[in-house]
This record gives structure tokens, sequence and C-alpha cells, in this order.
């Protein structure tokens, strides 16, 4: 699964990153948790080109009685997306990028869970491949959520977990992010685990576990600390 992941970059590195005509003042994040609000790109009928987007992590379909079910939702397996019915709806007509620039997992150990993470070679931003929902509460209030596809883990995943988050190349953000695109066939290829020659793991402080902890400490290699 996905739990935690960052996005440092400045406003600018991400509007070059994703072609983003219009990004907002964004602060660097280093221990984003589930049910927090995260930066995205979608497209959609009414907007068809790539625009930003803030949603909070963890989907609510739009025919749940209470939020409460999107703390649960934060991670869809990409295998079975197409099936289950909190996706389905989702991943044909409601696709997103998350923007981010790393992610923590956790490798369990004789006595405790060691954190580890994981970014680019390159320490470039990129794009989780995520769904999103438009929720009304009982009392009329909207709320947009979404999730983060996961797929098998990498060379690099395996030792700490078997799980990753979905990170689609730049080639392919527009066929991921077209709304009249709803071929299944076309799009579960995109949800592959990405090349592990082009990602960096190493462990750092369990400081990390605390959500209330965002600070660029946590991604510091453990023994440069």
């Amino acid at each position: 699964m996905c739990g935690r992941f960052t996005q440092t970059h400045s406003t600018e590195a991400i509007a070059t990153a994703f072609q983003l005509a219009v990004v907002p003042l964004l602060t660097p994040r280093y221990n984003i948790a589930p049910t927090q609000f995260i930066a995205t790109v979608l497209k959609t009928a009414q907007q068809p080109e790539r625009h930003f987007k803030v949603l909070q992590w963890g989907l609510i379909p739009s025919w749940a009685k209470d939020s409460s079910i999107g703390a649960k939702l934060i991670n869809a397996r990409s295998e079975t997306v197409t099936e289950k019915p909190s996706f389905r709806a989702a991943f044909r007509y409601r696709r997103c990028l998350v923007v981010a620039d790393g992610f923590y997992e956790w490798q369990r150990q004789e006595r405790k869970k060691q954190p580890f993470y994981f970014h680019l070679q390159d320490h470039q931003p990129f794009a989780f491949a995520g769904l999103w929902e438009h929720w009304q509460s009982p009392e009329g209030e909207p709320l947009e959520t979404c999730t983060i596809l996961t797929t098998a883990a990498n060379d690099v995943l395996t030792p700490v977990h078997d799980r990753m988050p979905v990170i689609l190349h730049p080639e392919n953000y527009d066929t991921w992010l077209d709304p009249e695109l709803q071929t299944a066939s076309i799009l579960q290829p995109l949800l592959r685990p990405y090349p592990e020659a082009e990602m960096i793991a190493y462990p750092v402080d369990s400081a990390v576990n605390r959500a209330s902890c965002d600070r660029p400490e946590c991604i510091q290699p453990l023994n440069s600390q």
C-alpha cells in the first residue's frame, strides 16, 4: 500500500513537470498522510486541459452514506480496480494524477517497523495514478476525494514491502487523464511496477511514523543524522 508520501518541489517545478498554466502557491510537504488534502492534476469534459486540483486523500464513493469510509480507501489495487464497486466508476470516468516526489514504506524487523524512503534517481516530481470522486454529505456539502492505485513491488521495494504505488511515465499522463477513454485494456497496462533502475531507497528516522512530523529531516537518510 501507499500510506505516506512527499511533495517538496516548488510551485514553478510542479507547473513545469505537469505542463500546468496555473498552480497555487505550494508549501513543501515531507509527510503527507491519509485524509489530508493533496495536490492533483485532472482533465474533465468541462475542463479538457490539464488543471490543478486539491482533493482529500481517501476516496468516498458517491453512494456512501457518510465520509468515514474514505479513511479505508486510500489505495486501490490495480489488479481488481475494475471490479470493486467503490472504484469501478471512477476508473472509467474520473482518473487523476497525484503529485508527488517520494513515498514511505515500512519494513517489518524483529522488534519494530523500519521506515524507508523511496524516490526517483533524478529527484524530479512524478505522478501516482489516482482516481477521484465527487461526494455530497446528507447536509448537502460537497467533497471531492481521491485514492492512489497500487501494483506489485519492483526489486527496490520487495525487501521492504510487496506492494508499491503506481508511478506513471510522463508520456502516459494524457492517456490516463483522458475522460473520454474508458477502455480497461488500454488503461490497465499503464498500471505496472516502475523500473527499479530509476529508483533509490534508504532507511529514515522513525519520527516519520507521526503524521504531525512534517519537516525536511523526515527524508534524510538514517545514517546521515
